[in-house]
């Protein structure tokens, strides 16, 4: 089982719930995957009113509110604390963006805000790079989640810099870590959960595909194999070729 500040999960997959084509879909996309935590955007998702609300709340999951759109701390600050009051959790998922282009975080702001709603009793999960200097000063400010991107928002682009994921994974070892970001197909989630990490959480995969529920599943899917093979202990790759079949009892010709 998972746990993210005390709250034990089953699934390692985590679904946003902006971009789907209806309501309906929505639904049977979130049964389809066994998620059990729903990313909801308080500012972009805001014109949805009371029937959107009714709809998230339907899904029978944990809510996980986020601050995405906003580019200063204290614009995230104010997002999360109107979060709070709406949702009545003390979780957020922290986005503070430093690059219109790339929506890459602002590490300067990021930490700002994380410590100041680690102080008033959040449950920060911020949305980071792969920088282990800014993962540490994260960690010292009093976030118990940390959730790296994968690649940028919405590029379907998988995970980017494998090196610097890898490295993270390994400098802290005992902290749980969530992809967040840029993963387009169920291999990049599987991907990353042979790497180690303890869930995905992904939007644009899903919402935007074809067959929503189908890519839902599919993701389901990836994501438990990946977990059972990092459990099972990977082979590492090999720069030379390792015969499968031993040479001890071979004809000799």
């Amino acid at each position: 089982m998972l746990d993210f500040y005390g709250i034990k999960l089953a699934s390692p997959l985590m679904l946003g719930t902006a971009q789907y084509p209806s309501p309906a879909t929505l639904q049977t996309a979130f049964a389809r995957s066994g998620a059990e935590v729903a990313t909801v955007s308080l500012r972009r998702e805001a014109g949805g009113g009371q029937a959107f609300w009714d709809i998230i709340r339907g899904l029978g999951v944990h809510i996980l509110p986020n601050t995405a759109g906003c580019y200063s701390a204290r614009e995230a600050v104010t997002t999360a604390q109107m979060a709070r009051e709406l949702f009545e959790t003390n979780w957020i998922k922290l986005e503070v963006i430093g690059h219109a282009d790339t929506l890459q975080p602002d590490p300067f702001g990021l930490l700002e805000a994380a410590k100041t709603l680690v102080a008033d009793g959040f449950d920060v999960f911020p949305y980071t790079t792969e920088d282990q200097v800014l993962a540490a000063r994260l960690l010292d400010v009093g976030c118990r989640v940390l959730m790296p991107w994968g690649a940028p928002i919405g590029s379907g682009l998988g995970l980017n810099n494998r090196y610097g994921l890898r490295t993270l994974r390994a400098a802290f070892p005992d902290v749980p870590m969530v992809i967040d970001a840029g993963l387009g197909l169920p291999s990049h989630a599987a991907d990353a959960m042979e790497m180690g990490f303890d869930a995905v959480l992904l939007n644009t995969a899903v919402a935007q595909a074809g067959d929503p529920a189908g890519m839902a599943q599919a993701f389901a899917l990836a994501v438990q194999a990946g977990a059972m093979a990092h459990a099972a202990g990977p082979m590492s790759p090999r720069d030379m070729a390792t015969p499968s079949t031993p040479v001890i009892g071979k004809a000799w010709l």
